[in-house]
């Protein structure tokens, strides 16, 4: 067996079997006694409904990797690239437009690969347990927004790829990362203000003791805001959110309109003295320099294995290019995104407990933030005790209860 064909077949394979593993034991993990902690914020009822909730979730999670897993497989040995590449290059094109309609129609293949799961888990899973507010109409309408975008945008850098490897020399990979690099801090500013407009209306939050109390804690915090703004995140879900976007004077506050339907005055605050911690902590930057390094060592990676033949036979091709080259060499490189993945995952878990200690420590209303965690776990069905593996391998977040002990912590040693 071609040794590069083994490998792409042991990656697929056991990134499925690990995942069934890893989801396997989170569920068995489950308790059905309520946690002390949560008494008298889950009611029995909806405690053994997110229970079911988890289960659901992970058996839909198995089906669905399962299935495209199996897609996957089948495809490679059945010579499936090697189909698609010789429809692309019967338009007659040159190489890097082969390319795009090569990456298009694997694109779109994959596409109709996933959006009935998409369907399903929207309009059946989360619609059972009373989280959808999609309407068909707004479904299709993200996704032919979503292809818009990601055919310019994704596209243009796919032809900007293929165009610097075959004509960049040795030093290809090398300018493909300054022109990814500066891709990426362009997105930076203009994400905000023309991509997340196309799927959410963004209206200035109204003049009233909320918005005062959110301008006035950024101003003891020497924080300047563009504006504050509400996002109509009910139109899609009952889950609630808030994040912060743009950099410098641009920055902007948004709040879900669930988070402000369902979370006090204190809570929303406590939240976002939280998400100003990330940014006094600057944890944006540096997941900004950790993301050039990784982004470095993805295209230096991938100088190594263009046109390579081994590779190309593995996929049963009868061309070699360099737009393939690019296309196969993201399955060899899942294990080393996994484990960066991981790596990120345990950094970015030392940060939230970072921004979560910020919270505590410059807003007065101490329980504030915690009762902003468990209002938030409560209306997301959150698991309360995820098995350890599974948070060390997927949690970007600390485990709920974990992260509310150390506050508890924090707040006991400041009134001591």
């Amino acid at each position: 067996m071609n040794i590069y064909l083994g490998l792409i077949l042991a990656i697929l394979i056991g990134n499925y079997l690990l995942r069934l593993r890893v989801e396997l034991l989170n569920v068995s993990f489950a308790r059905p006694q309520l946690p002390e902690e949560f008494k008298g914020w889950y009611d029995p009822r909806r405690y053994q409904k997110s229970q079911t909730y988890l289960k659901e979730k992970t058996q839909f999670y198995l089906i669905s990797s399962g299935a495209t897993t199996l897609i996957f497989l089948v495809f490679i040995l059945g010579g499936g690239f090697n189909f698609v590449d010789r429809l692309a290059r019967s338009f007659g094109l040159e190489s890097a437009f082969t390319g795009l309609i090569f990456a298009g129609f694997l694109f779109f293949g994959l596409q109709a690969i996933t959006i009935p799961f998409s369907v399903y888990n929207t309009f059946v899973l989360e619609q059972k347990y009373g989280f959808n507010k999609t309407t068909p109409k707004t479904f299709i309408a993200d996704i032919l927004k979503s292809w818009l975008l990601i055919l310019f945008f994704l596209g243009l850098l796919f032809w900007g790829i293929v165009v610097l490897f075959e004509s960049g020399g040795r030093w290809a990979w090398y300018w493909c990362w300054a022109a990814v690099i500066l891709g990426h801090l362009i997105s930076i500013f203009i994400i905000p203000l023309i991509v997340l407009p196309l799927f959410n209306k963004f209206t200035p939050l109204e003049d009233g003791e909320l918005k005062e109390a959110v301008a006035a804690y950024a101003r003891a915090q020497k924080f300047k805001l563009k504006g504050i703004f509400k996002i109509d995140g009910s139109r899609r879900s009952t889950k609630s959110n808030a994040y912060f976007t743009g950099f410098g004077k641009s920055r902007r506050i948004a709040l879900f309109d669930t988070l402000i339907q369902n979370h006090s005055q204190e809570e929303i605050v406590s939240i976002l003295a939280h998400e100003i911690g990330h940014y006094k902590k600057k944890h944006l930057l540096k997941r900004l320099g950790v993301s050039v390094l990784t982004k470095g060592l993805l295209f230096f990676l991938l100088s190594l294995f263009i046109n390579n033949p081994g590779l190309f036979r593995a996929f049963k091709m009868e061309n070699v290019s360099v737009y393939a080259s690019i296309v196969f060499f993201l399955f060899l490189y899942t294990p080393v995104s996994f484990i960066l993945s991981i790596a990120g995952n345990i950094v970015s878990r030392k940060h939230e407990y970072e921004a979560d200690r910020f919270a505590a420590l410059t807003y007065p209303h101490r329980e504030a933030f915690i009762s902003a965690l468990k209002r938030l776990t409560v209306n997301n069905l959150s698991n309360l005790t995820p098995h350890p593996l599974k948070v060390f391998l997927d949690y970007s977040h600390p485990p709920i209860l974990t992260r509310i002990a150390v506050l508890k912590a924090l707040n006991r040693g400041k009134e001591g």
